[in-house]
């Protein structure tokens, strides 16, 4: 029984099968990454919408206390961008996710606890396939590269006020 989980009739089959499963999952992960971001960086615009409101004295306090969260958001990343940079964090992020989520806190930003289906996902990999086909752009890097000077400008300029006031 042992010897027939190593050989098999098919070997070539099982090889190219193992290989589409693996590219369509890394495929998902990157579209809920995209849209993940996506919804991050659409929340920090809100976000800094409201506050220029707010200096104007327009933003009322629901708005203010929405801001208030998405800043909060903002901090999580940040303070993930730390065990970034640290050696292994490929061990330590997934680690402190799993502890935080352990102890109960929430240490990932709120766009990124998103519970998408399997289903819905494929759906956004054909789509971005085909706009793949269509135009060659990589979406990912730069909504990641905008989302992140965003967030690092926000809490440049907060700890600046905060040194003023």
């Amino acid at each position: 029984m042992r010897l027939y989980k190593v050989i098999h009739r098919a070997p070539f089959r099982v090889a190219k099968i193992t290989k589409k499963r693996q590219t369509l999952r890394f495929k998902r992960a990157m579209v809920a990454l995209k849209i993940a971001l996506a919804q991050e960086k659409q929340e920090t615009k809100e976000m800094l919408h409201i506050y220029r409101r707010y200096t104007q004295g327009l933003a009322t306090k629901e708005e203010l206390h929405t801001a208030n969260e998405q800043f909060l958001d903002i901090l999580k990343g940040l303070g993930l961008g730390v065990f970034a940079v640290l050696p292994f964090s490929p061990i330590t992020i997934p680690l402190v996710v799993k502890l935080g989520q352990w102890v109960g806190v929430d240490v990932l930003p709120s766009s990124f606890n998103m519970n998408r289906s399997i289903k819905e996902l494929d759906q956004q990999v054909e789509k971005e396939e085909r706009e793949a086909k269509q135009t060659l752009i990589w979406f990912c890097l730069s909504d990641f590269a905008y989302t992140f000077c965003t967030k690092l400008l926000v809490c440049l300029i907060t700890f600046s006020l905060y040194r003023v006031v």
